[in-house]
């Protein structure tokens, strides 16, 4: 059956990885493009709500409709969904090629699986897709490889249940990656560095930098591992942030309030 397609990306509409991406999907169906205007990296699951949301048709050809959204990555999943193919719903939500991992968890501030989990909470199949090269003109050959094998393994396994797939391709020739693996999201926390600077009006202003802090870097069952080992990252993800190990040791507490 042929899929009908709903791709967004938080890189903006005119991002290499957007382009790939929309390519090797057509290969699997139609395909509706709504996506940022403009870049939204690390905009997360954020949502506009205060101001109102300008969308624009860019082209439509074939089976392939672009549209360009002024709002965030999720903003494009929901006005895509309940607006645009509110006629024809999407059975599969795709998020990317972005430009830059998204593993351990990073996937919390990602604009590309903010996406993907928008996606997933209406039911739909949905995937995000990352390459672990930040440059803007990577070379993606081995990224639609990958794009491709999930797609095809996902829609022939898959009995259109909801699930989300976080997918992360190592910056390697397609002939040096080992395969896939999947696996967890790595235990680790970003440490922050605030880098202060004065503007030309004397006054402060400061640049977020900083690295990630991999709290386990031999662990083979996690995507850091999987990545820095030659292998493309699987890692099934879910928006339920209920944490059940808790749930009993709770109850005992405020069991006599």
């Amino acid at each position: 059956m042929k899929q009908n397609i709903l791709i967004t990306n938080d890189d903006g509409v005119a991002s290499k990885g957007l382009r790939a991406l929309i390519e090797e999907a057509s290969r699997f169906g139609r395909v509706t493009v709504v996506a940022p205007e403009q870049g939204m990296s690390g905009m997360s699951h954020a949502i506009t709500m205060s101001n109102p949301l300008y969308l624009r048709k860019i082209r439509q050809r074939d089976d392939v409709a672009v549209y360009a959204c002024s709002g965030t990555p999720v903003d494009c999943v929901k006005i895509a969904i309940d607006y645009v193919m509110k006629d024809d719903a999407p059975t599969l939500v795709l998020s990317g090629i972005n430009h830059g991992a998204n593993s351990n968890i990073s996937v919390i501030y990602s604009g590309t699986l903010g996406a993907a989990t928008e996606g997933f909470s209406y039911g739909i199949p949905s995937i995000g897709f990352s390459l672990t090269d930040h440059d803007t003109e990577a070379d993606l050959t081995a990224a639609r490889h990958y794009v491709r094998s999930v797609l095809a393994t996902v829609l022939e396994r898959n009995d259109n249940n909801a699930l989300c797939l976080n997918v992360n391709v190592p910056t390697l020739p397609l002939d040096e990656i080992k395969g896939i693996r999947v696996c967890r999201q790595t235990k680790g926390y970003w440490m922050e560095e605030f880098v202060r600077k004065t503007d030309p009006r004397g006054r402060d202003y400061y640049w977020l930098t900083g690295k990630f802090v991999n709290l386990e870097p031999d662990e083979p069952d996690s995507d850091e591992w999987a990545l820095a080992n030659g292998y493309v990252s699987v890692v099934p993800v879910t928006v339920d942030l209920t944490d059940y190990k808790q749930i009993e040791i709770s109850r005992d507490w405020f069991s006599a309030e």
